[in-house]
């Protein structure tokens, strides 16, 4: 069966091109609303397959880097996402990451614990009066996730968790789309990019989100890379897609110019 074929502008289609000819590239995307469509509950999310097959022959290639960056803990992006082998990992918008075998999880020290445990009775206390709003406990923090609930509700949940919260030292919120995050320790995916890019030796970095945390990393590219927006809220990247299948033809097309430059005699 031949794949759908959608329509990428041509100025995204050049970019394409110009970084599937770089040294060491650094393939680094978001999950949720990117590879994945956004749907109610967290755990039934996975990438469309077309996504994930580009994604693992990409991760296959020779010089080429693949990395997940999420907000979602570690463990929770492993089971839905199901990534490849050799794909690095970033959990917890930064605060958890894997770079293969014998990296180190996450440890807080006594005062985080005792923290993140005031920070969940908080929540804790809105949930149960916020109908269709639900919590999500990951290693360093926890998330109030509202997309069951009604605007009203869901507005004013994370108006009552952001006036309490923001008065608590070591607590770092972040929102997102109808999600507050809490974290008791300071990572973003703008930090995340330019670890991994250290990380790999990258020579550029195309990276694509769809939320407002990934406007953290879409701010850290620089010189030769690539960021790219999916979705169509307010952005800081130089390009944009639509929606997640349009992600899939992306790094469709990223996989074909890619193997054309490594299997060059000259590269």
């Amino acid at each position: 069966m031949t794949a759908e074929k959608l329509s990428l502008k041509p100025e995204l289609l050049d970019a394409i091109r110009r970084i599937a000819n770089t040294e060491q590239l650094l393939v680094a995307l978001d999950f949720d609303g990117t590879l994945s469509p956004l749907v109610d509950r967290a755990e039934d999310a996975r990438p469309l397959p077309r996504s994930a097959a580009a994604l693992t022959e990409l991760a296959e290639l020779p010089r080429t880097t693949t990395a997940l960056i999420s907000g979602r803990a570690l463990d929770s992006l492993r089971l839905v996402a199901s990534p490849p082998a050799a794909t690095l990992l970033v959990g917890s918008h930064g605060a958890e990451v894997w770079l293969g075998e014998g990296s180190h999880g996450l440890e807080l020290d006594e005062e985080q614990r005792t923290t993140l445990a005031a920070v969940r009775d908080v929540l804790q206390e809105i949930v149960e009066t916020a109908p269709g709003t639900v919590l999500e406990d990951k290693p360093a923090g926890v998330v109030l996730h509202t997309r069951m609930a009604k605007d009203d509700v869901a507005e004013d949940a994370v108006e009552a968790a952001t006036r309490v919260l923001r008065e608590y030292a070591g607590v770092y919120l972040k929102t997102g789309k109808r999600v507050l995050e809490t974290s008791v320790v300071h990572a973003s995916k703008g930090e995340a990019v330019e670890f991994l890019r250290q990380a790999t030796g990258a020579t550029a970095i195309l990276f694509a989100g769809d939320d407002v945390t990934d406007e953290d990393a879409l701010g850290r590219l620089m010189g030769d890379d690539v960021g790219i927006k999916v979705g169509l809220d307010f952005t800081q990247a130089q390009y944009r897609v639509e929606a997640p299948v349009h992600m899939a033809e992306l790094l469709e097309a990223l996989l074909r110019e890619r193997r054309r430059v490594v299997a060059r005699p000259d590269r």
